[in-house]
């Protein structure tokens, strides 16, 4: 017989069933004995009337700690007088498949509380046990899944770029070099170069969701040091508009499927509904996106040539009260604050670029590439760059390559805003920063 789960048990009403799970919660009273047993989709009450009949099972459950594990067999009764789900399990026989310490190094339910955090990392094996990080976790599977149908459907190929690079991946993040048989070589920060690769190769269409490594000693709610990162590139576009089209087509795709799916637990557990986008992301040009925030929050930024954390946030607001979305795209950066390979509008100087930001955070950063050879040589020169160390990269622009744009997307950032949770430290599995790499 295949595993039961919990959540389909009203399908076996009046039948001798097996079941395994976690066990929740313990109430031996004097009468009777009621066990919560859980796994990853439920929950179900399990009762056992204390009596001579069933002394090995009320010594069995007099015996168990929370958080063991049991196999027990026996019938599924519909109960409208028991509160949880209307149903209780009424065993027959019941094995402590393991048992657990009594006293837990973490409060699995004190989630809310901050000064425990690193507490809580260190058991994350334990912390993941609720039933809100489960839906976390099921939700980044169904997004992945519905980007891959988006792709799969627009004829878009899966690549699987190396991590391990002979040189720096981007201009500007931090890289951890690495001694690789007598050479320094470095941990990827982005599938960059060779998306680009895959465009001069003719594949027109490529994604990869895969890991990438980001040297930065930052400690902020949205910084990790290892993290997720979705990225496509696209052939024979004429702007960065095409991308931009691309991302919003294939994000409205994602939070119907999420809605669909997990929509009603989402509700349950987070109290709060998926928004499925209405409108059309709004698209503010930089320059116009800072004068509104200096103009309508009276907030002056960092930098002339860049956002802060703060400006996203503000600018998200706008764009929720005045379009009514939760996305909006900021487009056109100055070259200051770009990649060497943004492809520079002749007339305005801009990067033909955009972020896209989502309930205050930027989740992703695209642009249409510069394709041609000599204009890319210039634009890494004036980045005081070397050419030599990017010869490999220059190379695959000598024999032909389609105009192209694509994107990189911050799956975690993504997940936290949609979770709406405090850090990206509570949608990713195992978090790694400046100070953690265990577990």
């Amino acid at each position: 017989m295949s595993k039961i789960l919990f959540k389909d048990l009203a399908e076996y009403f009046g039948k001798e069933i097996e079941i395994q799970g976690f066990v929740d919660k313990i109430r031996d009273l004097q009468y009777v004995q009621f066990v919560v047993l859980r796994d990853s989709t439920g929950k179900i009450q399990m009762t056992i009337e204390k009596n001579e009949d069933n002394k090995i099972l009320n010594d069995i459950v007099s015996s168990m700690t929370k958080e063991s594990t049991i196999l027990a067999k026996g019938t599924v009764f519909e109960q409208e007088k028991v509160k949880l789900r209307g149903m209780e399990f009424i065993p027959s026989n019941i094995e402590i498949t393991s048992k657990s310490e009594e006293e837990l190094p973490i409060d699995i339910l004190d989630y809310n509380n901050k000064s425990k955090q690193d507490l809580r990392l260190d058991n994350r094996f334990l912390d993941l046990r609720l039933d809100k990080n489960y839906l976390i976790f099921k939700g980044q599977t169904l997004a992945e899944m519905a980007m891959r149908e988006y792709w799969i459907k627009n004829d878009f190929i899966e690549i699987h770029s190396p991590k391990i690079l002979g040189t720096a991946s981007e201009t500007g993040a931090e890289v951890f070099e690495l001694e690789y048989f007598g050479k320094k070589v470095y941990l990827a920060q982005s599938p960059q170069f060779y998306k680009q690769m895959a465009m001069g190769a003719g594949f027109n269409n490529v994604f990869e969701i895969g890991p990438v490594f980001r040297a930065e000693n930052s400690h902020t709610a949205y910084h990790a040091t290892e993290f997720t990162s979705v990225d496509c590139e696209i052939s024979w576009i004429k702007s960065h508009e095409e991308v931009m089209d691309l991302e919003e087509e294939k994000l409205v795709h994602v939070m119907k499927t999420l809605k669909e799916t997990i929509g009603d637990n989402f509700k349950t557990i987070f109290k709060k509904e998926i928004m499925v986008p209405e409108n059309r992301f709004p698209r503010i040009p930089f320059l116009e996106a800072k004068q509104i925030v200096q103009e309508n929050y009276k907030y002056f930024g960092e930098k002339s040539y860049d956002f802060d954390r703060r400006e996203e946030e503000l600018i998200c607001l706008y764009a929720k009260k005045k379009y009514n979305s939760e996305f909006v795209f900021v487009t056109d950066y100055p070259f200051e604050a770009r990649p060497f390979y943004h492809m520079l509008d002749e007339k305005t100087n801009l990067t033909k670029s955009f972020d896209l930001l989502y309930k205050g955070i930027e989740i992703t950063t695209g642009a249409q590439r510069e394709h041609r050879i000599d204009v890319l040589k210039k634009q890494a020169l004036e980045k005081d760059m070397s050419l030599d160390s990017i010869d490999f990269y220059l190379n695959f622009f000598k024999f032909g390559m389609p105009p192209h744009g694509g994107y990189g997307f911050g799956l975690t950032r993504f997940l936290m805003r949609l979770f709406e949770v405090d850090s990206i430290r509570d949608v990713t599995f195992l978090y790694r920063g400046p100070n953690r790499v265990m577990p």
